[in-house]
């Protein structure tokens, strides 16, 4: 098998007469090389069920790509798939709830009405066929068509085992189209897709006096601080941590780069793990979303980069001024212009006619609501707020992940990223063998500068815009469209020139902030709002993260094992700044009780020493870090920060502020009391490891997860909704996923080290269900096997070859 396996790479080079063969086999066929156009590739897996895809083009590599994703997620991407295809009531019902992996949606309805409507204005197909840069080059186009290919090749030749869709009519075969469309709506998450229900549920004010009383305008006090939370990064179920750094810090000169993306644990929008090579063309290996035919994040044998997701704020509202005689028509500079009413129509379970709604669409985008239930904005006789996407127009993704999976160095990065334009809502960061770093926001975002703010914004948008970036105009001037810059790949986007930028930092780190503190010692500054803000007060788990980073480069001489060992550190910042200071606070109360929530009296002095011995991690055995998390979720939720903290917030200081717990805070007795109270209930020990009450159940087995959560600020974030009655944290949610850390010691072949913590398959009955999660519970690594003496020599090789039938 191995020896087959070797000679996998002159086959693709080969052309042969023999007819076209059926089903995968164990290992290519020398005398049975496909022709006749049909598409096929060499499938090597390695431990842990990871697969090395060999291919002779694009078209081929995409072709094993769909395969291998379709044999670990076929039930996930075919649930995507019928997303996308606007089908989900007709399947499910209109009032169930997809699962938030393509857009904000809370119903199958409002998911089908938004998703058929794009389909239905061929707005995928025109992207499709617009001339690269703007539009998708050859390459991508071909990757797509040949992963349909792939997909569909698998449904027609292997059973479905399972159970989230054996047999299930909703299982189908895609096309090219298909798959685009599951990457437009990753490009719109952050804009039309975080706005689905209030696009589909805009409708013109009835006539005056036959109607309900018109709703009152926003309150722009409220719609700040809803669109603040709306776009603060450290509430999303993404995130991200990544590092680079740079050969001055390392043990041999060259970079290194520790990535760690928070995603979610379950559904469509998982990572899943492959190498992706076509001889002399390129060869990259980290992970893919799945339904993306590219390697997302990743690393070759000259450059890693990993992304998180960055503050721009990608959309932007536009208030209409409308006719008084009629409400779907507004006006530009005193000119009317009439409204597009799309009528969209969604077959619904049970059969029967069609649910039937209109979307109105303006110059600047769909009419909007709502931007979720905080921040409604209403439809009246004379206003109405259109909501701008530019990533509406983006669908070259996939092309900036595949020239980054190209490039051969940091510079080559940047390169990838000012030729595509292509990435919605991420910074990335990135270190390459010669030693250097990068951090950028290079991502499509509107046009909007401060000057156009100040000069557009309507009394909303003032209100809005310095909280959040979210940028309200005057949509009634046409001088209050946002401009181009001269090397921006489509209009009205910012240029990459114009991209919060470090290079060569002897560290770049974000952990979802803004720009601002990549790197301590060199701030980032300058940039206008909608990148993000500057001189602020940092999360907790950008504090730690800095204080980590900075601390490892001081130090110098690093290896991929200082990566490996700050993956699972599992430092909690929130015990270090105020544990001690909760433990003596807790000691001084009188006769060691305290009043909860109802009043009740609790004696809580059995927590004062738990809080005063706990080691100030998450790791699965600490004893103390529960009890904290508790704790410290009651206390942040209801004590304001002014309160919490006797130094305050210094933009001077920004990485060690604010600080110093104010023991006196009348929440923390309650805290206590109420934490003491819920775990007691429970019949959980206060000084229970961890582990035993954070957890996740696979094929029986229970499984400790170490890590902590975003108000605990540990860069192992782990997300879990709190379960008394099932023991704790039951479940995670998102957190931690595909973790890489690489380097290079001067051969062709990366040193790298991954993790795919929730495993390559979601199919329960697969033996890579949970294998990499078993791993993550024990804070183990899979070593990388990049090169081919590595790949040949796993000693669980297998080899398919996956090839169409025609």
């Amino acid at each position: 098998m191995r020896r087959l396996a070797v000679t996998g790479a002159a086959l693709l080079a080969a052309t042969a007469a023999a007819p076209q063969a059926g089903a995968a086999t164990t290992g290519p066929d020398p005398g049975s090389a496909p022709s006749g156009g049909g598409l096929s590739a060499v499938i090597r897996y390695t431990e842990n069920g990871i697969p090395h895809i060999l291919a002779r083009d694009y078209a081929h590599l995409g072709f094993g790509t769909g395969w291998a994703q379709a044999a670990d997620q076929v039930c996930v991407l075919a649930d995507g798939f019928l997303t996308v295809a606007g089908e989900r009531s007709r399947f499910f019902g209109p009032d169930a709830a997809p699962d938030g992996s393509l857009s904000s949606a809370s119903k199958n309805l409002s998911s089908d009405l938004y998703f058929r409507g794009v389909r239905e204005a061929g707005t995928v197909e025109r992207l499709l066929a617009t001339p690269a840069p703007a539009g998708p080059g050859k390459d991508v186009r071909e990757l797509m068509r040949g992963w349909a290919a792939g997909y569909n090749a698998w449904l027609a030749q292997n059973r479905i085992t399972d159970p989230a869709c054996r047999g299930a009519a909703w299982v189908r075969p895609v096309t090219a189209t298909d798959v685009a469309a599951r990457g437009f709506a990753v490009s719109v998450l952050g804009g039309q897709g975080r706005g689905v229900d209030g696009i589909v549920s805009a409708r013109p004010p009835a006539p005056a006096g036959t109607g309900p009383t018109a709703p009152p305008a926003p309150d722009p006090g409220a719609a700040a601080e809803a669109a603040r939370q709306l776009f603060d990064t450290t509430r999303y179920d993404m995130g991200s941590n990544a590092v680079a750094f740079a050969g001055a810090t390392t043990a041999n000169g060259r970079g290194l780069l520790l990535g760690n993306p928070h995603y979610p644990w379950q559904g469509g929008r998982r990572f899943w793990q492959s190498q992706q090579t076509i001889p002399g063309e390129l060869n990259v290996s980290g992970g893919s979303l799945l339904g993306t035919a590219v390697v997302n994040i990743g690393f070759n044998e000259k450059v890693a980069w990993s992304h998180t997701v960055a503050t721009g704020t990608p959309l932007n509202l536009h208030q209409l001024a409308l006719d008084p005689a009629d409400p779907t028509v507004y006006l530009v500079d005193g000119e009317p212009e009439r409204m597009t009413e799309r009528k969209v129509g969604v077959p619904v379970a049970g059969g029967g006619a069609p649910v039937v709604r209109s979307q109105w669409w303006t110059r600047y985008g769909p009419v909007v609501s709502d931007l979720g239930p905080s921040l409604p904005l209403p439809w009246t006789a004379t206003t109405a707020y259109a909501l701008a996407d530019p990533n509406a127009a983006n669908l070259r993704g996939s092309d900036t992940a595949l020239a980054m999976g190209k490039a051969r160095s940091v510079a080559g990065v940047q390169d990838a990223l000012r030729r595509t334009q292509g990435l919605p809502w991420v910074n990335t960061v990135a270190a390459d063998a010669g030693g250097d770093t990068l951090f950028t926001q290079s991502q499509v975002l509107p046009r909007i500068t401060d000057e156009l703010a100040a000069r557009c914004s309507t009394p909303l948008g003032r209100a809005t815009y310095p909280a959040s970036g979210l940028a309200v105009l005057d949509g009634s001037r046409g001088d209050c469209a946002p401009g181009s810059d001269p090397d921006a790949v489509q209009p009205g986007v910012f240029g990459p020139g114009r991209a919060p930028t470090l290079r060569g930092a002897p560290y770049a780190e974000n952990s979802n902030d803004s720009a601002w503190l990549a790197n301590a010692d060199r701030p980032l500054t300058g940039y206008e709002r909608v990148w993000g803000n500057v001189g602020t007060q940092r999360s907790l788990r950008t504090r730690g993260a800095v204080e980590d980073v900075s601390a490892m480069a001081s130090r110098g001489r690093l290896t991929v094992g200082d990566l490996e060992r700050q993956q699972y550190a599992n430092r909690v910042p929130a015990g270090d700044l105020a544990a001690a200071d909760a433990a003596r606070a807790c000691a001084a109360l009188p006769g060691g009780t305290a009043a909860g929530g109802d009043g009740v009296p609790v004696d809580v002095s059995a927590a004062c020493g738990v809080l005063a011995s706990w080691d100030r991690t998450a790791d699965s055995t600490s004893r103390g870090a529960l009890l904290f998390d508790r704790f410290w979720r009651k206390l942040t939720a209801a004590t304001p920060v002014k309160d919490l903290w006797l130094v305050p917030f210094s933009a001077a200081d920004p990485v060690r502020t604010p600080r110093t717990l104010n023991r006196a805070a009348p929440g923390i007795g309650r805290a206590l009391a109420d934490t003491v109270t819920e775990l007691r209930a429970a019949g959980i020990a206060l000084d229970a490891p961890l582990g035993e009450h954070q957890f996740v159940v696979r094929g029986g087995q229970k499984l400790p997860v170490g890590g902590g959560s975003e108000a605990l600020g540990v860069w192992n974030k782990i997300e879990a909704p709190w379960n008394a009655a099932a023991g704790g944290y039951p479940e995670v949610v998102h957190g931690s996923s595909h973790l890489q850390a690489v380097g290079w010691d001067g051969s062709r072949c990366p040193v790298a080290r991954t993790l795919l913590t929730y495993g390559q398959s979601s199919n329960p009955t697969s033996p890579f269900h949970a294998d990499q999660t078993r791993l993550f519970s024990q804070e183990r690594w899979v070593t990388s096997r990049f090169c081919e003496r590595d790949i040949l020599s796993s000693p669980e090789l297998k080899v398919v070859w996956p090839r169409e039938r025609r």
